[in-house]
């Protein structure tokens, strides 16, 4: 009976993440890919980063598959180039001196662990750690022999003399109590429910000698995590990854942002984040110069972008050729990024947000008006409309057939609207209903008051029926101060996203 339940959990897992990643570009229908290709490149931040498909406030999956697995699983061993090309949002990459620090004559760090969080009593062990902190007890793995998974502490020691007056940095995160020490002195301290990257400046001077150490303990029920790195910081240069790409034409670029960056009260801050917040939508600035670079090589490039928000993504429209937005697709997203890359599943995903093209479309956020604000009361036009997603098939909708348009409160208005599928595939298509209450000068311009999702085979066409109940005619009445069904004369649109040139009108009555 597990067996079968766990099947079934992993096919409801698979279906979610295919169904909500939608297509926003397709040029000269380089999607989907052929499995015949030679030889393909997977780069990027997100694309062999598991946990970051699990978005914010998750479980522990027993298994996630990755982007670069998923793909992986559609191509022969050996067609496929890996390389993480950038960091998420870092424009330098760190130079490690971990290797340049020693204790007691022995490279690294020394770690010493107790089965307390106190570092009470007698060590469990003491070993010796001669490459950079990545520890986790995800998966039931200890962080050394015979340290329990909970209730633990550790010490991390170690000292390094600096060969040159420069600035280094200390690359840190951890899921616990976090407590750095340089020569005595605390340098940082937190306790995290979540392990996030932490960049912490410190200027050495040549010759002088520095004692690093890190006190950790494993807090509640938290998972325990802990990493750790130092060095200079050098600019990045694209130029070695472009070396590396010889003979391939085609690149998967697997980048975007993640729970690391976007979040609720998250001690982060780099350029375009602040704690948790966004205040620039743009692709970090490491992404856009490494997808540039990849153009101006000449490779065809396809932008997988994983988010939880809308991003600003004009120079990637010019830059790439295709764009999948994938979201946070859980443990199964990154089979159903490969479904859809290969072309095993017809993309149907339509947005649920609205992509701006930049921050200047977005009103401040110290007026409390809604011009301007979300589908509902936007004019300019943004990137990429709610309600926007494309297909590797075309469909078009017909003229639909209402069994009234005039009605009572507590009637129904019943569309039927024809969908046929124009292509050569079977897809998706998501029939999307708006109204709008006339002469309404303060209200919104259109509000979806219906969906239907319905399966077209190639050639065919098929009705999509939906019920238009009075309340999707409610809307706030300014007389009364409250949301009501008032009568009037009211439009509904319908069709295959919010754009204005995407859908048919009907003018109803409410009495």
């Amino acid at each position: 009976m597990s067996v079968v339940n766990n099947a079934a959990h992993r096919k409801l897992a698979l279906d979610m993440a295919r169904e909500s990643m939608t297509l926003l570009q397709n040029k000269n229908n380089v999607l989907p890919v052929s499995k015949a290709i030679k030889r393909i490149a997977v780069i990027g931040p997100n694309a062999d980063n598991a946990p970051m498909l699990w978005g914010n406030y998750n479980g522990t999956p027993i298994r996630t598959i990755s982007i670069l697995n998923g793909i992986k699983s559609k191509l022969p061993a050996g067609s496929i180039l890996y390389d993480k090309g950038c960091d998420l949002v870092e424009n330098k990459v760190t130079q490690s001196y971990f290797s340049k620090a020693a204790f007691n004559g022995k490279q690294g760090f020394k770690a010493t662990y107790w089965n307390n969080r106190e570092m009470k009593g007698e060590p469990v062990i003491s070993v010796q750690i001669s490459s950079p902190l990545k520890l986790t007890t995800a998966g039931q793995h200890e962080f050394a022999s015979g340290v329990p998974l909970e209730g633990f502490s550790a010490l991390y020691e170690t000292e390094f003399e600096a060969a040159a007056t420069e600035e280094l940095v200390f690359k840190c995160g951890a899921t616990g109590s976090f407590q750095l020490f340089v020569n005595g002195s605390l340098v940082r301290r937190y306790n995290n429910w979540r392990t996030l990257p932490s960049r912490i400046p410190f200027n050495v001077e040549s010759g002088k000698k520095y004692k690093v150490e890190i006190k950790y303990a494993q807090l509640n029920n938290w998972q325990a995590n802990i990493e750790f790195d130092f060095g200079k910081e050098i600019d990045i240069d694209f130029s070695g990854l472009i070396d590396k790409l010889k003979g391939v034409d085609m690149v998967i670029f697997a980048g975007g942002l993640s729970s690391l960056l976007e979040g609720e009260e998250m001690p982060v801050s780099y350029p375009g984040f602040k704690g948790g917040d966004r205040v620039d939508i743009q692709l970090p600035e490491v992404q856009r110069n490494c997808l540039k670079a990849l153009k101006a090589a000449g490779k065809k490039l396809v932008f997988v972008n994983c988010s939880g928000s809308a991003i600003g993504l004009v120079p990637e429209t010019e830059s790439c050729d295709a764009i999948l937005q994938a979201w946070y697709g859980g443990e199964s997203g990154g089979q159903a990024v490969a479904d859809i890359l290969f072309g095993d599943y017809n993309p149907s995903g339509k947005l649920p947000v609205t992509f701006y093209k930049d921050t200047t479309q977005l009103p401040g956020f110290e007026n409390y008006s809604m011009k301007g604000r979300t589908y509902r009361y936007m004019t300019a036009e943004p990137l990429f409309r709610f309600g926007y997603g494309l297909s590797y098939t075309s469909f078009s909708m017909g003229d639909a057939r209402f069994n009234n348009t005039q009605i009572k409160e507590g009637g129904h208005i019943v569309l039927t609207v024809p969908v046929t599928n124009n292509g050569k595939r079977s897809g998706t298509e998501i029939v999307q209903v708006y109204v709008k209450k006339v002469n309404d000068a303060d209200g919104p311009v259109k509000t979806l008051r219906g969906f239907k999702r319905i399966d077209v085979d190639a050639g065919k066409t098929v009705n999509a029926v939906i019920d238009l109940a009075s309340s999707a005619f409610e809307f706030y009445d300014e007389k009364a101060l409250k949301m009501a069904v008032t009568p009037g004369e009211y439009e509904i649109f319908y069709g295959n996203s919010s754009a204005t040139k995407d859908l048919k009108t009907q003018k109803v009555i409410v009495e």
